[in-house]
């Protein structure tokens, strides 16, 4: 790996100019609203590219055009549901959550959020939610350090050891330093550099196989199943990726840029930009998987590594069809795929233990100064947890990341939800609603019951379980009148 590489140089262009952004945002950075939220105060293009920037990690070039690779479009249900999910989740979340939580105590994090809504003294609310989220990201955070190992590793030849902190090092500098602005900005340039990357690349890679009708007969000879949206599926196989937009309603990383929009105008404007975003990179995702079914059995030749491991198609493509210096802006899109999420997840596991468990309980009397220091350290602290779980080689991208998804969506998703279109809702139905989520979860995922994906039952049993549990008892004057008021100023904003 020498010096002059290109893809080395622009690497490290790219890395440096997101650490640069990062000490802007310090210096925008005076207080805990601002290092959690950015003292909510970003604008609708800024709120749409870092909500879907944060959403779409390193699976969007690595999981999933592998998955399409091999099994073909009969894996693009998961696109289908990520979409759907996502487009109801800016609908009846978005707005509803920014007015609702500054209505409810200026809540700065989820479980600030839960704590406020349902007027919990006992804090159970806000330390069982700060404990799944710590769970759930710590796991996810490893995801991305797995994801930009591996891409150090096959662009540079470098050992899984020493890529494993090449690819985490720059998100935890710009994390540290600059908080959620540094964050929210960042998204902003590598979700451009993401959706440069996905439109380009399946136009390469068609002109390389011999245009449209060339590429398609090529697909068809190597498995003509390939283009069966039903192969290999069952009914449960397509409820379940399917499923996966429900996880939409529970993700903190995405549901904290809802909270940070400068104000429900800005909402549908960013609802907009935000889904066509999504719907250009997900649709140049599969491309990319599918395409290369003809590229690689047209060049057997090139295809070892894909062969390996078929979630390295969009590496392998970038470096063998375009110019070294162009495969290194495209190589650094995954790079902004992995960074735009991880950092979102080690501020929000940071604003959960600095908000929710060292100022709540620890030290209610600490200085700005002080909690946005103490906020600093934490992101180290799970960046170092989430780097000593990615440390196995084996560990794959996707499945990490389902895992983690489940978990948040039905932990969290159907609470959300509810909480902001019901005024019935009830303490403990939130309490119930987090609990039977997260154990449903993590006991189906157990024992692999009826092949589903665990999100569905962990969806369905937590609303359940929130309706009726709120049936029980009765939501105080106050809450009510807290509720009406915030839907009564989405209304007459939105």
């Amino acid at each position: 790996m020498s010096a002059s590489n290109p893809t080395l140089i622009t690497f490290v262009i790219y890395i440096a100019a997101m650490v640069l952004i990062g000490f802007m945002a310090y210096r925008s950075t005076n207080n805990l609203s601002d290092y959690i939220l950015g003292g909510r105060s970003l604008g609708s293009v800024v709120t749409a590219l870092s909500a879907g920037a944060s959403d779409m990690s390193g699976w969007l070039l690595m999981g999933l055009p592998g998955a399409i690779y091999m099994s073909g479009l009969s894996e693009s249900w998961i696109a289908i549901g990520l979409i759907v999910g996502a487009y109801l989740n800016w609908l009846f979340v978005a707005g509803r959550l920014r007015v609702q939580t500054e209505h409810n105590g200026d809540a700065l994090t989820l479980p600030d959020y839960f704590s406020s809504r349902f007027e919990d003294k006992s804090g159970l609310l806000r330390i069982i939610s700060a404990v799944v989220i710590l769970v759930f990201f710590t796991i996810y955070c490893a995801s991305g350090i797995v994801a930009g190992a591996r891409l150090f590793e096959s662009t540079f030849g470098m050992s899984y050891e020493t890529a494993l902190w090449a690819g985490a090092a720059a998100t935890i500098a710009y994390t540290f330093v600059g908080g959620f602005l540094a964050v929210s900005w960042t998204d902003t340039v590598q979700a451009t550099l993401m959706i440069f990357a996905l439109l380009l690349t399946p136009i390469i890679v068609l002109l390389a196989t011999g245009g449209v009708d060339t590429t398609f007969l090529a697909i068809e000879a190597q498995d003509p199943s390939n283009f069966d949206m039903l192969k290999g599926t069952t009914f449960i196989g397509i409820i379940s990726l399917m499923g996966w937009g429900l996880g939409y309603f529970g993700q903190p990383h995405i549901l904290a840029r809802f909270m940070a929009a400068d104000s429900v105008k800005s909402i549908a404007n960013a609802r907009r930009i935000s889904m066509t975003w999504m719907i250009l990179c997900l649709g140049g995702t599969v491309a990319v998987g599918f395409f290369g079914i003809a590229y690689f059995s047209a060049h057997p030749e090139v295809a070892g590594p894909v062969t390996e491991n078929h979630e390295r198609v969009f590496i392998e493509l970038a470096k063998i069809l375009f110019n070294p210096w162009i495969a290194g802006v495209l190589l650094s899109a995954i790079l902004a795929a992995v960074m735009s999420t991880l950092s979102c997840q080690l501020l929000v596991c940071s604003s959960a233990l600095t908000e929710d468990f060292y100022k709540a309980f620890l030290r209610k009397s600490a200085s700005q100064v002080e909690l946005v220091w103490v906020g600093r350290a934490m992101v180290l602290l799970v960046a170092l947890v989430a780097i000593a779980l990615a440390a196995n080689p084996d560990n794959r991208v996707l499945g990490l990341v389902s895992y983690a998804w489940a978990g948040f969506g039905a932990a969290f998703g159907p609470v959300v939800l509810i909480s902001v279109i019901w005024k019935k809702m009830t303490r403990d139905g939130a309490l119930a609603g987090i609990l039977v989520g997260a154990i449903t979860v993590i006991v189906w995922k157990h024992f692999e019951l009826l092949g589903l994906y665990e999100i569905i039952p962990g969806f369905i049993f937590a609303s359940l379980a929130i309706y009726l549990v709120s049936l029980m008892g009765q939501p105080s004057a106050g809450m009510v009148q807290r509720f009406e008021a915030a839907e009564k100023d989405f209304h007459l904003n939105k």
